[in-house]
Formats: structure tokens, C-alpha cells, sequence
């Protein structure tokens, strides 16, 4: 009792291991369990222009996105022929600078292009950014006063920076505003860029640690966009974001931070008519490769032990070797608990490995052809009283013999599928059909009949298990899953009950 108490424990902690490692890669990691899964990879590009001057030395420094909540760069670049390119970080700001000595006459341009991913997982400590920079500009004692006004007013009915903002957001986008609300409006909220440095002196005033922000909605096919401009306002331990057009902002999943602060988003020397312009474009792809290269980003430590560090050519050898315990379970169960005989342990796996090459129909056929062919040639070969080694060598150049054969007609006859049939092993068949021909003589055509349908049968099924697409995919992507199969083939093993197949000898006791 007490070994096979330890059989139930050993083969438990197998499976518990096997989906804990499949549960870490999917919810950490984002392996998807579907192959049909996919994710966006969105594809920013900024688009600076400028006017320069003949052998004129220039500058152009350009502000770049920054780690950020929800959001992982992967990849970033910079398009710009015969410039110099450098990323330097000023103020905790980090900055894409061009230069050059000479410049050519009239209209450049330069590129830069950033690919991003959805990671929910990559977090920025809100205490570790910078804090915005308010340049004051001095006012009208008209306007202040109302200013004064209005921000008393909506204090009064707000409880904390974030409702605060809300109010005084949504009272500057009112239809009908107060005579106070339209003079400031009309006279300091004249754009959008305005307007968002008005309502931030004025979070500002009343003590909340605010700063402007530039935007990106993440939207297909956008072409020669600006940043649109919004606030952040620190509140309860984080950054919420506002659109001041729109208000708070409570799922920015679809919105990518691209500029923080209030430090210019391009500058230039030695240029002029300076200009910036972004495009978006959504590339879809498999979730798998997503991962991937979120993990590779991220540098995890499992990746490194896996199997996706392997050149593409071993890869593809271990998604058909991976497949093999599943035949193999298949074997078990159908043998211990079903009860079905087979010509050998593992001839079915060997075979549906074959009928993986041949296709399903025509490798029956075939092996049916080959198998009957041998079974009459052995029975010749059995009257000449040879010794075991020279005749299993003589049934293997037979078998070799009847494979050409079978190929070259079928290569006449335009059966292009027959002529796979070099894929079948033709060692295993050699002794397939010695070991039929000794059963036959031994125990009759019946048996043969039945451990020859029962290979057919198992094979046929470990066929189906290892060119099903899903399990194909979880068995590659999720090689700790064979930890489980062991621990069910383990379990399986330890079976020692009647067998389905043989419950027919009990009919007799089940009442009508």
C-alpha cells in the first residue's frame, strides 16, 4: 500500500508542476494557450521636417517616450541618412538629438519610429518621476478674479484632486458657461495647447501636483497627427489622467504617453520652419511571438532555458519529438485499460509517425500491401529452415524489395502520395512480419488478425493525438506539460483492474 500511495504522490506533483509552469507562462508571461490568439504591435512614427540653409551646421533634439504603466517599447529606431544620431538624457528626459556640420539647401526630413506592446505588467514607480516645471505668466486683475471665482466655487464641491479636475474640466466645456468661465475661455483657452496650460496654472493654484502631458490615441491608419495635449494629476498614490476636452480618463489602455512635462517637444539650431508629425499603424501577430519578444524585453529567466533559444531548424525537429509521448499515452491507455493487443509495444507509434509523412488513408493502404506481401514471402521463407538472424535479414532486403516496388508503380500509375512510402520503418515491419508469421504458426490467422487490427486501431488514434493542431502548439509552447503526461502514464501503469475489453465475458450477470 505504501508504494503505491507514493505512485499517487509522485505522479500528483508531476501534474501540479507540469500546469503551475503552464499557469506562470500564461498569466505572467502572456503565452497564449491558443494558437489562434493574437495581439497588436502598435508602430508610432515621428515625421520632423525643416527648412536649413546651405552649408549651415544644424541641431535637431526631439523628445522620446519614456518607460510607462501598461506599455513596453521593443523596439526603436532612427531613419536619418547622413546625420549624426544620439539619445541623450537631459533631466531625466531623455532626447533623440541630430546633427550635422554641413547641411544641404531647402526642405529635410528625419525619421524615428518606436514599436510598442500592451504589458500590463510593466509598472513605473510614480514617486520616481519628475515633477512638472509651471512657467507663471502674469495676468489681468479682471481675469484673476474670476479665476479666483470659479476655483473657490468647485472646491467647495470637490473632495480631492482627481474630483477637482473633473469639475473645473467639465465647467470649461459647458455649452452655456458663466460670464466668468466665457472671459477666460475667450481670451486664454484661443487652441487646445491654451487651454491645457490654463487649466493646469489653475490645478496648480490650488496646491495639486499636476503636469501636462502628450498624447497618442492608439488608432489604425492615423496619418500626420499632433500629440494632443492633456493634463495628469497626482492623486491617491498615482498619476489620472485627464483629456481636457473630455475629463478624467479612467481606462488609458488605448492612449500612449509619447511626451511628460513641460520641456518643448522639438527643438532645433540653425533651422527653421521646425516641425513634427506622428503616424500609427497596427501590425497584428501571432500572441505567442508577442511574448516572445515581451520575454526577450524583459529578459525572463525561463526563456533562457527554453526551447525557443534553439536554431529554427532543431526547432522544428522537437515540435514532431514532442508529439511522441502523446502517442505514446495513447498506447498505454489503449493497452492497459482498454485491452486492445498490438504487434509490439510501440510499432503503432512508429506507424502513425509514418502515416504523419504519408497521410492517413494511403499509409493504411500501404502498410496492408507491404504487411501481406512479407506474411507470404516469410511463409515461403520458413520452409527453407534458416536461422533467426539470416531470416530476418532476408525478410528486411524482401521488405526493401516490395517498398521499391510499391513505389514505382505507384510513381506509373500518378499516385504521388504512394511514393512516400520510404517513410514507413522498415526495420519495424521486418520484424512486424516475423512476428506475425510466428504467432500465425504459433496461435492461428485470428490472433494475427487481431493484434494486426489492434496496431491499426491505436495507430490510427495516436495518428489524430499528434497532428492535432492544438495539442501540436501547447505541446512545443508548453514542454512542461510532458510532466503531466508522465504522471497519467505513471498512474496508468499502476492499473492492474479488468479491462473494457473484457467486460463482455460478464454479460451473462448484467439482467435484461
Amino acid at each position: 500500500m505504501q508504494s503505491i500511495y507514493k505512485i499517487l504522490i509522485f505522479s500528483f506533483l508531476l501534474i501540479v508542476a507540469a500546469f503551475s509552469l503552464m499557469w506562470y507562462k500564461i498569466v505572467y508571461l502572456g503565452f497564449p494557450l491558443l494558437q489562434d490568439k493574437t495581439e497588436n504591435i502598435w508602430n508610432i512614427q515621428a515625421k520632423i521636417t525643416f527648412n536649413s540653409k546651405y552649408k549651415q551646421s544644424g541641431v535637431v533634439s526631439l523628445t522620446l517616450p519614456s518607460k510607462q504603466n501598461g506599455f513596453l517599447i521593443i523596439n526603436e529606431e532612427s531613419s536619418s541618412p547622413n546625420y549624426g544620431y544620439s539619445v541623450q538624457n537631459v533631466n531625466d528626459v531623455r532626447k533623440g538629438v541630430w546633427s550635422k556640420r554641413e547641411l544641404q539647401r531647402g526642405s529635410q526630413v528625419l525619421y524615428y519610429s518606436i514599436d510598442i506592446i500592451k504589458d500590463r505588467y510593466s509598472k513605473v514607480d510614480p514617486q520616481k518621476e519628475f515633477e512638472q516645471i509651471i512657467y507663471q505668466e502674469d495676468v489681468s486683475t479682471p481675469i484673476m478674479v474670476a479665476g479666483k471665482s470659479i476655483l473657490n466655487s468647485i472646491y467647495e464641491k470637490s473632495a480631492n484632486a482627481t474630483t477637482f479636475t473633473s469639475l473645473l474640466i467639465d465647467e470649461f466645456n459647458q455649452k452655456d458657461p458663466s460670464q466668468s468661465t466665457k472671459l477666460i475661455r475667450n481670451n486664454f483657452m484661443k487652441n487646445d495647447i491654451q487651454k491645457r496650460d490654463t487649466l493646469l496654472k489653475m490645478v496648480d493654484y490650488m496646491g495639486y501636483k499636476v503636469r501636462t502631458v502628450g498624447a497618442l490615441y492608439l488608432e489604425d491608419r492615423k496619418r500626420n497627427v499632433d500629440l494632443v495635449p492633456m493634463l495628469e494629476v497626482f492623486d491617491k498614490g498615482k498619476w489620472q489622467l485627464f483629456d481636457i476636452n473630455k475629463g478624467r480618463i479612467s481606462n488609458n489602455s488605448h492612449i500612449f504617453i509619447w511626451q511628460r512635462g513641460s520641456q518643448f517637444l522639438l527643438e532645433a539650431e540653425g533651422v527653421s520652419n521646425s516641425n513634427v508629425k506622428f503616424s500609427i499603424t497596427k501590425n497584428i501577430v501571432p500572441a505567442r511571438n508577442a511574448a516572445l519578444v515581451k520575454d526577450v524585453k524583459n529578459q525572463s529567466a525561463l526563456l533562457d532555458f527554453s526551447l525557443f533559444i534553439l536554431p529554427n531548424e532543431t526547432q522544428n525537429t522537437f515540435k514532431f519529438l514532442l508529439l511522441i509521448p502523446l502517442g505514446a499515452l495513447v498506447v498505454v491507455f489503449m493497452r492497459v485499460f482498454v485491452g486492445i493487443k498490438t504487434s509490439g509495444t510501440f510499432m503503432p507509434i512508429l506507424l502513425s509517425m509514418a502515416f504523419i509523412e504519408t497521410e492517413l488513408l494511403p499509409g493504411i493502404v500501404m502498410f496492408i500491401v507491404v504487411v501481406t506481401m512479407g506474411l507470404v514471402v516469410r511463409s515461403y521463407l520458413s520452409y527453407l529452415n534458416l536461422l533467426l538472424v539470416a531470416r530476418i535479414s532476408s525478410v528486411l532486403i524482401v521488405v526493401l524489395a516490395i517498398m521499391a516496388f510499391v513505389a514505382i508503380m505507384s510513381e506509373k500509375l500518378n499516385l504521388e502520395y504512394a511514393t512516400s512510402i520510404t517513410f514507413f520503418p522498415i526495420i519495424i515491419l521486418s520484424w512486424t512480419i516475423e512476428r506475425m508469421s510466428i504467432i500465425w504458426e504459433e496461435d492461428g490467422a485470428k490472433e494475427v488478425f487481431q493484434q494486426g487490427t489492434g496496431s491499426l486501431i491505436v495507430s490510427v488514434l495516436a495518428y489524430f493525438a499528434m497532428t492535432n493542431q492544438t495539442l501540436s502548439f501547447i505541446t512545443f509552447n508548453f514542454p512542461e506539460v510532458l510532466l503531466a503526461v508522465l504522471g497519467l502514464t505513471i498512474l496508468l501503469g499502476r492499473y492492474s483492474g479488468y479491462r473494457l475489453s473484457e467486460l463482455y465475458r460478464f454479460k451473462t450477470m448484467v439482467k435484461e
